[in-house]
């Protein structure tokens, strides 16, 4: 059996109980080196074969899993964050279902996560923004056309933007020409939830710059919406005037 599981943020207890039980008890560990806190793998066995996939490519990681599948181990696949999100576990999960070795999927906290606890803020405001949209600029892997960055932008809804803060200062004028106020609120999270994360606040206007002085120039988050802002309506489910199924709202006098 291969586990494909999320490994969290960085902060090595923000992984899942069941995945933290899942690689103690595997006999084969394949992780993503370059993004993974090597910490969350502490309670490994001694024995546990340990691959960094950092340096591996596609087939070289399906060969592990195929070798210790014929040998009955179990194996642990381990992505940053949830490995649904820039995870680039599918392709994977093709190959097993071709060589016939059963898999499963143990999700994670994701980074975008991380980076709202940090900067203690919640993406969905009521009368402020009630969509978050999950996204990155295009490098040298694509994006289709209908999900450029402009076209996005014209929702001014939460923005969470992967793998782009390298690319900050076009981000930010494109931005700005899909509609948002260059006034609008923006952070930048750097290795949310690790010991040497960083949040830099501004605004569209000014966050290139400050991202720049801060010295960050990847694994960052960048975050765009009024949801950073103060002002926003309080919700129905505490209201003491709104009735739900579980409560009658107060009497008035």
């Amino acid at each position: 059996m291969v586990y494909f599981i999320g490994a969290g943020p960085g902060d090595p207890e923000l992984i899942t109980v069941k995945g933290k039980r899942l690689i103690e008890e595997s006999d084969v560990i394949i992780y993503a080196g370059s993004l993974v806190n090597p910490e969350v793998l502490a309670g490994a066995k001694p024995a546990a074969k340990i691959y960094n996939s950092a340096t591996m490519t596609l087939p070289e990681v399906i060969e592990v899993m195929k070798k210790a599948q014929a040998e009955g181990k179990q194996v642990a696949r381990v992505h940053t964050g949830d490995p649904s999100i820039y995870g680039a576990h599918r392709e994977q999960m093709v190959r097993l279902d071709e060589l016939g070795i059963a898999y499963e999927v143990i999700p994670g906290v994701s980074s975008f996560l991380a980076a709202a606890a940090a900067l203690k803020r919640e993406y969905t405001l009521p009368e402020v923004s009630q969509t978050v949209i999950l996204t990155r600029m295009e490098g040298r892997t694509p994006v289709p056309e209908r999900e450029k960055i402009e076209s996005l932008a014209s929702h001014q809804a939460t923005m969470a933007i992967f793998l782009s803060v390298g690319q900050l200062d076009q981000l930010v004028k494109r931005l700005m020409e899909g509609g948002y106020p260059e006034n609008t609120e923006t952070a930048v999270v750097y290795k949310a939830s690790w010991p040497d994360q960083k949040i830099v606040r501004g605004t569209l206007c000014d966050i290139d710059g400050k991202v720049k002085a801060a010295g960050i120039r990847k694994t960052a988050l960048v975050l765009v919406g009024r949801f950073l802002g103060d002002d926003f309506a309080l919700s129905k489910l505490y209201d003491e005037n709104f009735t739900h199924e579980f409560r009658e709202a107060k009497k008035r006098d």
